[in-house]
């Protein structure tokens, strides 16, 4: 991409990563210049009968999943959409969602894929930020909270699979007036929109090029495989909207014409069926998954034969939780260091050893240093993204010059040249693989009318690795408030979504200060480590 690109509605994507690397990465066959579906139409012909997709409908081969793909495509083009588009993608784990990512990638737009879920704040905000042309849907029903026209004023159409009741609405089960037509799309030219769970107060929305997917991305879902021979078959347990879960569309699909295997909603039970149903080669999912996934017992019949390895990411993983997992399936498992922002790092080679840290870092994906004033993990490579979507601010606090991403994280290689990460330089609470931002939870509760004062912090946690403390005074005179209270005023009042809230409640007479007369979160977090997941005065969110 010679020239910065530039959306229908103005938003503006440069690279920045210098053009003279990224010509010698595609030099060196590091990322095949190619786009997204082209790649994919390469799988179509080559095998036609290959298992691409296995879902709870069943199986689609890749002759079957490209009839949808291109019906899904013409049908985007009838409405004007093209290559300066940016569509959304809000659709449950499944064939649909494949085909209408790949659609999006075929007519030369960019694809926003973010999962469904409860709470209509995070895909309002990203919908408006991004200035989407439209949003794709599972129904016309699951569009009503989440496309609010009076603040969407740059989308043009809503599509799905059944009458449309949207204003601008498109029934996708209807046929096309007339058969796609492929044309060539700029291998340079943004792909892909990853989206983060939410190191901000907003999630994060990074660009990604045909070639960093269909390259940098692709290269360490290969390199997992340790040169075993064979198509991957690969069991997604994550979204495949989320970050980790974009290897199995523009990746195990498009790239790789590997067979994807996934749920409509995370299921140990039949998760641990599909072991033995569908053979997979590979397992991916964050470490809670995988260690609820491992303490189940066999079923009978149970046939782990064409198991090559357990791989886990988002989160660190817990020694024991490795073991257990080891122990149970009896293959190596493979530990990833990674992010939406462009960094990764792997296990595949090393290990899980504590002296391998998260492995060596591989050039195919992305070239790693430490940075000598803080110690910041930054990288560089084949994977990285162009820019963050609509925020210079984060582009200039996270980029560097000469295109290295920084991570937020501190790390440092060893005399090998082995990363081992130290922690992070910003603050978030992961749950269970999920990056929740307690700005945007405080930001949401401060507007309670009966809260004086707010903050979040983290509570550790055996199980998740830490959950949400929401530390609140009440303003004088107002009622106690419950957790309950809090959790139906930010999923009700506000539209945060479920994953997000609080789980465990503080009250506190008096806010403690720090030195500067700021609030000291270390206090809270002290304080609220008695009423722990278990613990009297807990309070339990089910999600």
């Amino acid at each position: 991409m010679t020239h910065p690109w530039t959306s229908a509605h103005g938003i503006v994507l440069r690279d920045l990563v210098p053009a003279a690397l990224r010509r010698a990465w595609v030099a060196e066959g590091l990322c095949p210049d190619r786009d997204l579906y082209s790649l994919f139409s390469d799988h179509v012909r080559d095998h036609p009968t290959r298992e691409a997709v296995v879902d709870p409908d069943g199986s689609l081969d890749y002759a079957e999943l490209d009839a949808q793909v291109r019906h899904i495509a013409a049908r985007l083009a009838e409405q004007g959409l093209g290559e300066r588009d940016i569509i959304a993608v809000r659709v449950p784990n499944g064939r649909r969602a494949v085909a209408a990512e790949l659609a999006v990638a075929a007519i030369g737009a960019v694809a926003l894929p973010y999962p469904p879920g409860h709470g209509s704040r995070g895909p309002v905000s990203l919908l408006s930020r991004s200035r989407a042309s439209a949003i794709v849907v599972e129904r016309d029903t699951d569009a009503k909270a989440a496309v609010p026209d009076a603040q969407l004023p740059y989308l043009k159409a809503v599509f799905s699979w059944g009458e449309p009741t949207h204003p601008a609405g498109v029934d996708l089960r209807r046929p096309a007036r007339r058969p796609f037509t492929p044309r060539p799309v700029d291998a340079e030219a943004p792909a892909r929109i990853l989206v983060t769970s939410g190191s901000e107060s907003e999630p994060k929305m990074i660009a990604y090029s045909h070639n960093a997917m269909g390259g940098g991305r692709a290269n360490y879902v290969r390199a997992l495989s340790c040169g075993h021979p064979g198509p991957v078959r690969n069991l997604v347990l994550a979204p495949l909207a989320s970050s980790y879960g974009s290897l199995g569309t523009s990746v195990t699909v498009a790239a790789l014409g590997g067979t994807l295997i996934v749920q409509d909603g995370y299921d140990p039970h039949a998760a641990l069926r599909a072991l033995t149903a569908h053979r997979p080669t590979h397992v991916f999912g964050v470490p809670t998954m995988l260690r609820r996934l491992a303490e189940l017992p066999p079923p009978p019949g149970e046939d782990l034969s064409a198991l090559r390895a357990v791989v886990s990411s988002c989160d660190a993983l817990p020694p024991a939780t490795a073991e257990v997992v080891t122990r149970r399936f009896g293959r190596p498992v493979i530990t990833i260091y990674g992010s939406s922002d462009g960094v990764n790092c792997h296990t595949a080679a090393t290990g899980t050893t504590p002296e391998a840290g998260t492995g060596l870092p591989d050039p195919a994906v992305a070239d790693i240093r430490i940075t000598e004033d803080t110690g910041e993990i930054c990288a560089r490579g084949p994977m990285t993204p162009l820019a963050y979507v609509a925020a210079p601010e984060l582009d200039a606090r996270y980029r560097t010059p000469d295109g290295w991403v920084r991570t937020g994280d501190r790390g440092r290689l060893d005399e090998q040249g082995r990363l081992h990460v130290l922690g992070r330089l910003k603050q978030i609470v992961v749950r269970g693989g999920y990056n929740i931002s307690p700005a945007e939870v405080e930001q949401a509760l401060a507007g309670h009318p009966s809260i004086a004062e707010v903050a979040c912090v983290a509570v550790p946690d055996e199980e998740l690795g830490e959950r949400l403390c929401a530390c609140v005074r009440e303003t004088p005179g107002a009622a106690a408030l419950s957790l309950a209270d809090l959790t139906g005023f930010l999923e009700g009042e506000c539209g945060l979504e479920r994953r997000k809230l609080p789980e465990l409640l503080l009250r506190v007479g008096q806010m403690p200060l720090g030195p500067t007369g700021k609030i000291c979160r270390p206090t809270l977090a002290l304080r609220a480590l008695p009423i722990g997941w278990g613990s009297v005065g807990h309070s339990e969110v089910r999600r």
